[in-house]
């Protein structure tokens, strides 16, 4: 069974509506899904930021699901999570990189059938995914679902969420027990 950790988000209309619908999507191959968490848009430094970024956006609602397929790869993976998105209504648009959206999913990581991690520097998909490691809305619903895991080339997940940047933009998650998603 190949393994997949999705990183799933939404801050564009009907935000819990897009994210159940994503998980229904994923059907059979979810094994558990994190708890959903409101965030703050992740934004890179300023310096970093283009002239197109939208520093003023709503709110995410983000969550974290595990997921297995026999025979599955992590394009098969990257695949079946765009379509996710296009379903919802998602644009990718180059010039907006960081602009707000329907909804977003990232593959985090990939483990193969024998439970190796899959390793990637591929344009349209690199493993693990370069930026998991400094994200607390990744790490935290992942922490939720997975408490010994580990990113691959990062370490522990229980260590990462203490690091900075992640242990200070733990304030911005908030819990919310009144959406389920599993």
């Amino acid at each position: 069974m190949s393994r997949a950790v999705l990183s799933l988000g939404s801050n564009l209309g009907d935000r819990y509506g897009h994210l159940r619908r994503a998980v229904a999507g994923l059907g059979d191959t979810v094994l558990v899904v994190s708890g959903v968490y409101e965030t703050r848009p992740w934004l890179p430094t300023v310096a970093a930021m283009s002239e197109a970024a939208e520093p003023e956006q709503p709110p995410y609602l983000n969550a974290v699901a595990l997921v297995a397929d026999a025979g599955a790869t992590a394009c098969d993976w990257l695949a079946r999570t765009r379509a996710l998105e296009q379903v919802e209504g998602r644009v990718r648009d180059p010039a907006r990189r960081f602009g707000a959206r329907t909804l977003d999913i990232d593959v985090i990581t990939v483990w193969s059938e024998q439970g190796e991690p899959i390793m990637s520097d591929e344009p349209a998909l690199t493993l693990p995914h370069p930026r998991a490691h400094l994200r607390a809305f990744v790490l935290r619903p992942w922490l939720d679902i997975q408490p010994y895991a580990q990113l691959p080339g990062h370490g522990w997940i229980f260590d990462l969420v203490r690091t900075e940047p992640v242990a200070s933009d733990l304030a911005g998650l908030t819990a919310r027990p009144d959406l389920h998603l599993g």
